[in-house]
């Protein structure tokens, strides 16, 4: 038994485990994948501090400009306690090695840190890596981990939370390598698995494991989900590969363009506004362009080197040249877990929740670029150190091994059950449904057809099987699972949209297009159970 599990081997789960261990805790990170191909490493926009490295700004601005975007759903004193931090957190990032782009003829210290501005934001506060900054804070971090002798557990798949009475005592995982399903006792656990874009399956720039696994395994554990109706859609991502093209590159100047090259929106407003923009140049018939050709070749390789090499090998375009066909897709998640200001899941205890798959209302409506890093270095850190606080008095008595047994026969069960309906094309158009019926524009017509069309693909879901039937490395198992923890969730996220009779942020309904001062509130969803998940 560890004092604390971290779940998600992203930059959350990361953050969590090195200030978890810093207190003494400890500490094991499990994930599904490798700690360097997780989500963090598509954030290439910049981490967000009020340093005033390139103009002056203040973190009181910092912290109007989030409150501002989160049109009323966020929780100031979170907010406030995020953007505090953030000096703070640069300075330690610094510290342990990320490479920040610095301004000329500097090279030490945050105050030689370049800065740039992003949407929503009233100064240049995004420190940044080239456009490489998540994935260089990211290294980083695991980096730091191997160095304090953290162990992993790489290519776990989360299966269930092991609760008694309430209270954390571990979790479930499919060893993917082995099709073992394993048992891992804890005093505390720490869920960091990331969003559940990938529900837009086709239509997001997230991987295709962002399935919200950690999110449906804490439904089925008791604890609650809020304001799930909140996805961010980027506004450009490159239109035919739906590869993320960074604000950054608008922050730099870049113009947003319709194929007669006039300008139709001011590139820097929050993420929500220019995404509508750009969907109602589209629905107009319109095609849309970001256009940097004027910043010119030696700048673009400069700071954006990532974008270019993306638009050449996947538009097979160059961007100093000519324009970046584009076009918003889901991007970010602001609702998933439900915590209290410690970042513990409302309903079960020694259990938290950081980063994306958590809602630790610091977005509310609409997230603003830059604040995705630094929440989750901020609150990282911030649920690693309560978590290993909560350990300390925890119990140190092991769970029964009643749910692994329950999992590893629905394992069993799946592996054997018949495969008379392949699942592969329905996760394919719940993506296409979930973009056209709970995207950029929605209203209840569509919402209402969406959630129909899933409930019938639930129904379907009994009838799928898995074609191969080896328990040993079964990525098709795992797509299965994954299917199924999307279909437990997309309902949640239908039935949010339809309650929140209003448009707010990146929620927008044409039939309700106003903001609802009565809805003002958060959409709070829970499943009750108390046996053990099934």
């Amino acid at each position: 038994m560890v004092d604390v599990l971290v779940i998600g081997s992203g930059g959350a789960g990361l953050t969590a485990a090195l200030w978890a261990n810093a207190s003494g805790a400890s500490v094991a990170v499990v994930g599904k994948s490798y700690p360097t191909t997780s989500q963090t490493s598509m954030a290439q926009g910049g981490i967000n501090a009020a340093l005033g490295n390139v103009e002056e700004d203040h973190t009181a601005l910092h912290i109007a400009d989030t409150i501002r975007s989160a049109h009323g759903l966020c929780s100031e004193d979170m907010v406030r306690k995020m953007c505090g931090d953030a000096p703070e957190i640069i300075a330690w990032l610094c510290e342990i090695g990320v490479p920040f782009s610095r301004l000329a003829g500097s090279h030490q210290g945050t105050q030689s840190i370049a800065q740039h501005q992003l949407g929503g934001a009233s100064a240049k506060r995004a420190c940044y890596a080239q456009d490489y900054t998540g994935l260089k804070i990211l290294h980083t971090l695991y980096d730091s981990c191997l160095k304090a002798q953290i162990p992993f557990y790489d290519e776990y798949y989360l299966l269930n939370l092991i609760t008694q009475e309430g209270t954390i005592k571990g979790a479930t995982f499919l060893e993917i390598r082995t099709g073992e399903v394993i048992q891992l006792n804890a005093k505390s656990v720490i869920i960091a698995t990331g969003g559940y874009g990938a529900l837009y399956h086709g239509y997001t720039t997230n991987a295709h494991g962002s399935t919200g696994d950690g999110i449906t395994a804490v439904l089925r554990a008791g604890g609650a989900v809020s304001d799930m109706e909140f996805v961010q859609f980027h506004p450009t991502a490159l239109k035919h590969s739906a590869l993320l093209i960074s604000e950054s590159a608008r922050g730099e100047g870049g113009y947003l363009l319709t194929e007669a090259g006039e300008r139709f929106v001011d590139e820097l407003k929050p993420r929500d506004e220019v995404a509508r923009a750009i969907f109602d140049q589209m629905q107009a018939g319109k095609r849309v362009f970001l256009d940097l050709r004027h910043l010119g070749e030696t700048k673009l390789l400069e700071i954006l080197p990532q974008e270019v090499a993306l638009c050449k090998i996947h538009e097979h375009i160059d961007p100093a040249k000519e324009l970046i066909p584009i076009k918003p897709v889901a991007h970010y998640t602001m609702g998933g877990i439900d915590v209290d200001d410690a970042l513990e899941v409302n309903g079960i205890k020694g259990c938290f929740a950081v980063g994306e798959c958590s809602n630790a209302k610091v977005h509310g409506a609409n997230r603003l670029g830059g604040n995705s890093l630094l929440e989750i270095i901020a609150l990282g850190k911030f649920s690693g150190e309560n978590a290993s606080k909560h350990a300390i008095y925890a119990s140190s008595k092991p769970a029964n091994t009643t749910q692994q047994e329950i999992d590893q026969a629905k394992i069993t069960a799946l592996l054997t059950h018949p495969a008379t309906t392949n699942f592969y094309p329905y996760r394919e158009r719940l993506g296409q449904l979930f973009y056209e019926k709970v995207g950029i524009v929605r209203n209840a017509t569509q919402l209402n057809e969406a959630l129909q069309e899933v409930i019938s693909m639930q129904v379907a879901h009994q009838a799928m099987g898995i074609l191969d039937p080896s328990p040993t490395n079964n990525q098709t198992l795992i797509a299965s699972l994954e299917f199924g923890n999307a279909l437990l969730l997309a309902p949640t996220i239908i039935s949010s949209a339809i309650a929140r009779e209003e448009s707010r942020g990146a929620h927008y309904r044409s039939d309700f297009p106003a903001e609802e001062p009565s809805l003002q509130k958060h959409i709070i969803l829970q499943w009750k159970e108390e046996a053990p998940c099934r």
